[in-house]
């Protein structure tokens, strides 16, 4: 490693809870000694982003903070300066207003930007919901895929489900989906209409939460019970079963 590329700062990968969990609950202390120690962040919306980094360190100056944004409103041409900071020597932390940043949230683009200039990242432990949920679904964790969101469509919507439920059952793999919390209970009244009635579904709501729920049943034993989601925010896992 030459000279230049020691005197570089890091950027630290910040996850943040899911929900309103205190975050000392489920995050380790390394995440406060990091955040004690820079004034530079990215995040995805600064007053939840300020709001985290004053409940993690409420000691922190906020007034000495600098806060870009980074969501899909950023152009092309803030985001090139957004490394300034590294390339000065100066570290600086990605969030996202919950869960891990570059994983189904925005980070990826800067930290790809990081990988290309020679910045050093340095991913810190935190709660992601997809693998909270993929590790309480007792489905396959050897093969799985996480699809992110299925299409607004209708039709294309269940060409989706039932194009995920062919893969599962061809190569033994575990499909995990996402959807926007106001659509959670209509895609699961969907996936109760066409997927089969052995197929495995796992829904897990509200990771880490009071309200937590996680449950994973056949497509048979889900139509016999009443459930509402009511704009909860979840992970779909479907696993196909002969």
């Amino acid at each position: 490693m030459n000279n230049s590329e020691k005197q570089k700062g890091l950027i630290y990968i910040i996850p943040s809870p899911i929900g309103d969990t205190s975050p000392l609950e489920v995050l380790p202390i390394s995440i406060k000694k990091v955040i004690d120690q820079i004034n530079h962040f990215i995040v995805e919306n600064e007053k939840i982003g300020r709001r985290f980094i004053k409940k993690i360190t409420p000691n922190k100056n906020q007034d000495e903070l600098i806060i870009s944004t980074l969501n899909k409103f950023t152009s092309k041409e803030d985001l090139g300066t957004y490394l300034d900071p590294c390339l000065r020597g100066i570290s600086i932390g990605i969030l996202s207003d919950s869960g891990c940043p570059g994983i189904a949230d925005p980070g990826a683009e800067i930290i790809s930007l990081a990988h290309k200039f020679g910045v050093k990242v340095k991913p810190l432990i935190g709660p992601s919901s997809i693998i909270l949920a993929m590790m309480s679904s007792g489905m396959n964790g050897q093969s799985f895929s996480f699809n992110g969101y299925l299409p607004i469509d209708d039709k294309n919507r269940t060409k989706a489900i039932l194009k995920y439920q062919r893969i599962s059952l061809k190569e033994n793999q575990t499909q995990i989906f996402i959807e926007t919390p106001y659509r959670s209970d209509k895609l699961f009244i969907e996936m109760l209409k066409v997927l089969d009635a052995s197929t495995l579904l796992c829904i897990a709501c509200d990771i880490s939460l009071n309200s937590e729920f996680i449950k994973t049943l056949p497509i048979a034993v889900w139509k016999k019970k009443k459930i509402i989601i009511n704009k909860r925010p979840c992970i779909f896992i479907i696993q196909g079963a002969y």
